[in-house]
């Protein structure tokens, strides 16, 4: 009823003419209403003067004035509506939020929701819950869905409880029949207790995110650094290489005209020897036509005019003697060898300048290095400083701890490597027979044991004195125009790289590439038997200072190689004869 009262009311303020709500309403004197400007407009376009309701005919067009009376239930009316659709707009049901489940046409946000009705309820159809006293004992909670979720499906009961036991929620009637003796407590309490583990939880999740964050920024420092260095490497090696470049294009430029000048010297002497002889020619084929004329005289048997014609003839000027003249062929053996051989000789210079540099930047890597006593051979002398290592041919009574080595004569070091980069060295001056490098942690210490990658070592060794050998697969044998005193070993963990140099030379003597490393790295020293004295010089781990040339990074000169770059899985080595037979 009220909202057919509203539409008549509604119906009531409506202009017949424009169908909309008045505007300044005016009324004939048949008793219709009409906005003024339309009644005025209807009669202006119109031949006859009538009410377009009831057709009444006027003699004269009515003064029309406004009706106060009905302007103002106008106007209230407006305002009425204007605050409806005020209401409305504000109560309408909108995405995500909890619809009233009684509201039939337009669907209003609902206020409350009864836990005993199972419905949600919009302020109008709330009220009940409010004023009657049998509603007011429903629960009421906040608007949710799905309200049959919060029943307990076995005894119909709103879940009310939280057993911890089961890590379920209950009803009342759970509690007494199936969860007596479990541990139960308010949903409120529970609530309380997952929203604080929750929190910690949360916590938690932001300290990885932010370790991850740290990972981040961190990789991307790293990738900044390394961009840089491969830039200065890309700088440097430019300049090297095309400084070697040019020696060759000298070198070359200094053949080419060589030979060149030699050959013009050469063309030059022949050409003034022809011209010579040419000449030579010329004069006596000038003598041989007077001669023939003489004999033509000769032939007519005129003895005084042939008398007389051969003491006019001058006498022929003496040729040059040609015999021991010659311009033997050009040879230029030998140029190219010579040329060749000062390039090599400058390459060898610059190349030496090269790797000073190259060592010193690996230098400013040096870490303190000791020797692990629990892991030496029974038949091992340490010194007490741990720096020094030597077998002393008497098997010593020691404790057979799992990390010593109980056949092989070596010792590891102290200090373990997983990753980054790092670099040591070893004196082997006045020795006959050694072994260094690396060996990963899990390496057998109680068995004969097989030096190579495949096992767990990368090492290099010396036997009788200059048999020189790195023991990858298959091992690489090798001589060196020069006996190392001290080797020095670089490992770049991430690179997969292990080389060996020798430090005064200095010279790369040979690297590992391509390596793969997961475990901890420790250094390996292997001093070998003493040969009756022959090899009873110890290894001695150098102090590496300032003074040996020990630089930070960027301190290497400018046009220097700061690392040599090797593709993975390629081997490197210095001096080496090709084609040479490694010994079993």
């Amino acid at each position: 009823m009220a909202t057919a009262s509203c539409l008549q009311s509604e119906d009531q303020f409506l202009c017949p003419i424009c169908l909309d709500v008045l505007i300044d309403p005016v009324t004939t004197p048949c008793g219709h209403n009409f906005c003024k400007n339309c009644i005025t407009k209807h009669w202006d376009t119109s031949d006859k003067c009538q009410c377009p309701m009831c057709n009444e005919m006027f003699d004269k067009k009515p003064e029309m004035r406004i009706n106060t009376f009905i302007s103002e239930m106008v106007a209230q009316f407006r305002r009425s509506a204007q605050q409806k659709a005020s209401s409305s707009e504000q109560q309408v049901f909108k995405p995500g939020e909890v619809p009233c489940d009684v509201c039939t046409e337009t669907k209003l946000k609902a206020l409350k929701s009864c836990l005993v009705c199972l419905t949600s309820y919009c302020e109008t159809h709330l009220e009940p819950h409010l004023t009657a006293s049998s509603l007011k004992r429903h629960q009421l909670i906040d608007p949710v869905e799905n309200l049959e979720d919060r029943m307990c499906p076995k005894h119909d009961k709103p879940l009310e409880l939280f057993c911890k036991t089961d890590q379920t929620c209950v009803c009342m009637l759970c509690h007494v029949s199936d969860h007596k003796m479990h541990d139960v407590v308010p949903l409120k309490e529970a609530y309380e207790g997952k929203k604080a583990e929750l929190g910690k939880t949360e916590a938690e999740i932001q300290q990885m995110i932010e370790k991850k964050q740290q990972r981040i920024r961190k990789v991307q420092r790293n990738v900044n650094f390394s961009e840089k260095c491969a830039e200065e490497e890309i700088e440097i090696g430019v300049t090297v290489f095309t400084t070697l470049m040019q020696y060759v294009e000298r070198s070359m430029d200094f053949l080419i005209n060589t030979i060149e000048e030699k050959q013009k010297t050469i063309k030059k002497q022949a050409e003034d020897v022809i011209k010579e002889l040419e000449q030579d020619i010329s004069e006596l084929k000038r003598k041989s036509t007077e001669w023939k004329r003489l004999c033509s005289v000769s032939c007519s048997e005129d003895h005084l005019r042939l008398l007389q014609s051969f003491s006019s003839l001058k006498v022929a000027p003496p040729t040059k003697d040609w015999t021991e003249v010659s311009i033997p062929p050009s040879s230029y053996e030998g140029i190219v060898v010579t040329v060749a051989v000062q390039l090599e000789k400058t390459f060898s210079e610059d190349m030496k300048k090269l790797l000073e540099a190259e060592l010193k930047r690996i230098q400013s890597y040096a870490v303190e290095v000791t020797l692990d006593a629990d892991t030496a051979h029974p038949e091992l002398i340490l010194s007490d400083d741990g720096k020094q290592v030597s077998d002393g041919d008497v098997k010593k009574n020691l404790p057979d701890n799992p990390e010593r080595f109980s056949n092989s004569i070596c010792v590891l070091g102290k200090q373990s490597f997983s990753s980054g980069k790092f670099y040591f060295e070893v004196q082997v001056k006045e020795k006959t027979k050694w072994t260094l490098g690396v060996a990963r942690e899990s390496i057998n210490r109680k068995e004969n044991i097989q030096l190579s990658p495949e096992d767990g070592y990368w090492t290099l060794r010396l036997r009788n004195g200059n048999e020189y050998s790195a023991l990858n697969v298959p091992p690489v044998c090798f001589s060196l125009k020069s006996e190392p005193q001290k080797v020095g070993v670089f490992v770049d963990y991430e690179e997969g790289l292990v080389s060996f140099y020798d430090v005064d030379a200095p010279a790369l003597i040979y690297s590992f590439t391509g390596c793969s490393f997961t475990e901890k790295l420790f250094l390996y020293f292997g001093p070998c038997p003493n040969d009756g004295g022959k090899n009873s010089a110890p290894l001695i781990i150098s102090m590496i200072t300032s003074g040996s040339g020990a630089v930070r990074r960027g301190s290497v000169p400018r046009g220097s190689v700061r690392r040599g770059a090797v593709p993975r899985g390629s081997v490197r080595r210095g001096s080496v004869p090709r084609g040479l037979v490694c010994e079993p």
